[in-house]
């Protein structure tokens, strides 16, 4: 079964990364494996990379004439391709050598959809307010994500794949959603999941023995930059719920799991054993969910004008 691997970037402020992570890609111990670049509208990155990476074998490289986002430049990659399984990472993440082979195993039992763990892996260490819990604000796999080979809903951009034709016959990414330029609305990889899911019946198994690591800047641990985009996850859920209202009912129950469980737990461990960092941390999980509300209220009123011409 062939395996094509679609990796997208944009800026040449993250070359230096999206280097590594096209060698860790060409480095996988999978065969038959082909790669695709798509380089989005960026011609000095696409000449770079180009020039760098345009002789190996199995590999080829893509510019969009414009700038026309991630989710965009995603689907086109998957159209590009000729693999049966189409895989995706982030241009910041680095995959361990296997991780393609543990994917691709996983297809043998007939699934339509495969994902596995994304690591944070700090440039400058995790800071030490910052919960396990709110990992998926920086695209890792948070705290009680799922088990081992669970069937998700759906895992994060950086360690996802899917039956290409599948993916493709639900017309892939939202181009409403996802990073373009500046602008990044969120809940990218979750419209086409329930999608691929009122399709075939089926979701996203969860192999944690897939592992990409995630590359994690300074930035990405800066409380006030954190509240922001916690803010903007809330506002990007009711963008979610506008494009796939039959979905609005997955945040009560991280909302359930996450009051109802891991607060109260990290509330008994911090009377148990007080600690600085166990209250910073509790206390980050108020602020961030509070952000999330926030944001979400914001989106009631404000999400339906930002989909209006947003192809």
């Amino acid at each position: 079964m062939e395996v094509s691997v679609v990796v997208c970037t944009h800026t040449m402020e993250r070359y230096d990364v999206f280097a590594d992570c096209l060698e860790s890609v060409l480095a996988q111990t999978y065969e038959p494996l082909e790669v695709i670049v798509v380089v989005d509208g960026n011609e000095a990155v696409y000449e770079r990379a180009r020039e760098e990476f345009g002789g190996r074998e199995g590999l080829s490289i893509h510019r969009n004439e414009e700038t026309r986002g991630v989710s965009y430049s995603r689907t086109r990659g998957a159209e590009l391709a000729s693999g049966e399984v189409v895989a995706f990472i982030d241009d910041d993440a680095v995959a361990e050598p296997d991780w393609i082979a543990e994917l691709a195993r996983v297809y043998d039992e007939g699934t339509v959809a495969v994902g596995g763990r994304v690591v944070p892996d700090w440039v400058e260490g995790k800071p030490d307010f910052f919960p396990a819990e709110f990992y998926w604000l920086v695209g890792c796999d948070e705290r009680g994500m799922g088990e081992h080979m669970e069937e998700l809903r759906n895992t994060y951009g950086s360690n996802i794949s899917f039956r290409r034709e599948a993916f493709l016959a639900v017309g892939g990414y939202d181009g409403n959603t996802g990073r373009k330029g500046d602008r990044h609305i969120q809940a990218h990889e979750a419209p086409v999941c329930i999608r691929l899911r009122e399709a075939t019946g089926r979701g996203v198994i969860y192999n944690t023995h897939a592992r990409v690591n995630h590359t994690l800047f300074p930035y990405r641990g800066d409380f006030r930059w954190l509240v922001a985009r916690s803010f903007w996850q809330g506002y990007s859920k009711r963008i979610m719920d506008l494009l796939l209202p039959q979905a609005a009912g997955d945040k009560g129950d991280y909302l359930r799991q996450l009051l109802g469980r891991f607060v109260p737990m990290r509330v008994r461990d911090l009377l148990e054993e007080p600690t600085v960092p166990k209250l910073k941390q509790l206390v980050a999980i108020l602020v961030f969910t509070a952000a999330v509300g926030f944001g979400y209220l914001y989106g009631l009123l404000r999400a339906s004008d930002s989909l209006v011409g947003e192809d």
